[in-house]
């Protein structure tokens, strides 16, 4: 038989339920948290942006932003962070998924898929370090001072430089948050042409 054809209609409904579902599923990803090793331990890693990338390839780059931003509104009535870390994640996710949502678009291929991701991968870890250095750490300094920061990477790596804390985001969070992009691309070829056909109702049946 041959696949069911959607009208507009549907179709836009059947992204907004989508969209919806991978929001919920990105919240949850938000709390199963890894300690990595080599890492100061602050520095956790969830694979919760998996969800916002699916979505933009599956629905447009437009989606996969409004998944980030859904995830962390959500996030936001457990959060200690005071809405700062919310606001990281959002923007990291965003530059994440709409280069990569946005060359696929025009790029309808595996090779686009590709190149959108690791495009989106490269963008994101690059903004880590102004994020992180204007917004997320003054923040935890009401918190911590920000030698007591420093001192964490310098436990790790000795050559950190005392004050320094753009040394700190490029030698750690950089490259941290490029692998954790990575990571979400990886997972997200694994188990996108099976849940391709869910997400457009597409099933032959």
């Amino acid at each position: 038989m041959k696949p069911r054809v959607m009208t507009k209609t549907q179709k836009r409904t059947r992204y907004i339920a989508v969209t919806a579902m991978l929001s919920a599923i990105a919240t949850v990803l938000m709390y199963i948290e890894i300690v990595v090793p080599f890492m100061p331990s602050f520095i956790k890693l969830d694979l919760s942006d998996l969800p916002s990338l699916i979505g933009s390839f599956a629905m447009g780059p437009v989606y996969g932003v409004v998944i980030a931003a859904v995830k962390n509104l959500l996030h936001l009535f457990f959060t200690s962070s005071g809405g700062v870390g919310e606001l990281s994640n959002f923007l990291l996710n965003a530059a994440f998924v709409l280069p990569a949502g946005l060359i696929y678009r025009f790029r309808k291929s595996k090779k686009g898929a590709i190149a959108g991701a690791l495009t989106g991968a490269v963008v994101m870890a690059a903004l880590s370090v102004p994020i992180n250095y204007f917004i997320v750490y003054p923040f935890y300094t009401a918190f911590m001072p920000m030698d007591a920061i420093i001192k964490m990477y310098q436990v790790i790596n000795p050559a950190i430089q005392d004050g320094d804390l753009l040394q700190c985001l490029v030698t750690f969070n950089m490259p941290f948050t490029f692998l954790k992009a990575i990571l979400s691309v990886v997972v997200t070829f694994l188990i996108y042409k099976p849940l391709s056909p869910l997400i457009h109702g597409t099933n032959r049946g």
